[in-house]
């Protein structure tokens, strides 16, 4: 992998992270009968936790290819397949809870 492309996985984990220390302050202690609540019908916490899932999709993936190249040993294009697999699901999943709520 190139040393650009290295250094835009590192921005992009970084930036996804500082995200996401931003959503979890906000949504920490929120039980789940609140976040219902406030999300159901309200398109701006919607686009909240849209928000907070699309950089958890970005940040795991990422992660996770570290994880794998570190203690699996995977290397190449099997490793970043499966690690964006993952994070493909993780898009998926999430924004697809956050439309059930939110607009459902």
């Amino acid at each position: 992998m190139s040393a650009a492309t290295e250094a835009r996985l590192w921005y992009a984990q970084r930036i996804s992270a500082m995200v996401l220390a931003l959503c979890v302050t906000v949504h920490e202690g929120l039980t789940a009968a609140a976040i219902l609540g406030r999300t159901q019908g309200s398109i701006l916490a919607g686009s909240f936790y849209a928000l907070f899932v699309i950089a958890c999709a970005i940040h795991v993936p990422i992660g996770l290819a570290r994880v794998f190249e570190e203690w699996l040993r995977w290397r190449g294009r099997v490793m970043w397949v499966a690690t964006l697999m993952i994070g493909a699901v993780t898009l998926g999943l999430g924004l697809c809870a956050v439309y059930a709520v939110v607009i459902k």
